[in-house]
């Protein structure tokens, strides 16, 4: 009985390289697909765009190029959310664009909070009797000696002033932990300042 050679076996066409010349469509379907090819077309395609949106808005170019880096982050991660239905790939890119410069004025905007805090705090411990700046010297380096769990949970709720369930929030810790956290880091911070280690024990 005569052999004959089988078939090949059908496989899929292979993918071509996205290209700068592919239409948005077919990157749009390459980047949710994973193609780092199609991430790089539309890398080249609409960087000078998120970079001059974010310049404007900015008004920094290191920042600018920063937000630039963090949208393409974003496109990367985000790919499988994209829903053509809904609009464009470049106007999703834009929507990016826009969080990201809002999250890096809300970062400038706290940057500056916390210069105008610590230089008020400054003032006021400059002025204030010698008692209260050693208590505050003292309930600072007691901070910094516990473990970061409770440091985190006690700074959060005495210098941004959150709520236990705003902290489990902020976290994404249970609420149940964070009340744990908080009752043996006061406990603990209690205890050392009890203590009135001299401050050069510390150093």
């Amino acid at each position: 009985m005569t052999s004959h050679p089988s078939p090949p076996a059908t496989a899929a066409p292979p993918v071509a390289p996205a290209g700068d010349g592919c239409g948005d469509e077919e990157l749009a379907r390459g980047l949710v697909a994973g193609d780092e090819d199609c991430l790089a077309a539309v890398y080249r395609r609409w960087s000078s765009l998120v970079y001059a949106l974010a310049r404007r808005a900015l008004g920094n170019a290191g920042e600018a190029e920063d937000v630039t880096q963090q949208v393409f982050l974003g496109v990367w991660r985000g790919r499988a959310g994209y829903r053509p239905e809904r609009g464009p790939l470049g106007g999703w890119i834009v929507g990016i664009t826009r969080r990201k410069i809002f999250d890096a004025l809300a970062a400038r905007a706290r940057r500056g909070e916390l210069v105008a805090a610590a230089a008020s705090l400054s003032r006021t411990e400059t002025a204030a009797d010698p008692e209260t700046v050693l208590d505050r010297l003292l309930v600072r380096r007691e901070l910094g000696r516990l473990p970061a769990a409770q440091r985190r949970v006690l700074y959060l709720a005495f210098y941004e002033d959150l709520t236990q369930p705003q902290i489990a929030a902020r976290t994404g810790w249970p609420l149940g932990t964070v009340k744990s956290h908080a009752r043996r880091g006061l406990h603990r911070l209690r205890s050392g300042i009890e203590r009135r280690e001299p401050l050069e024990a510390a150093v």
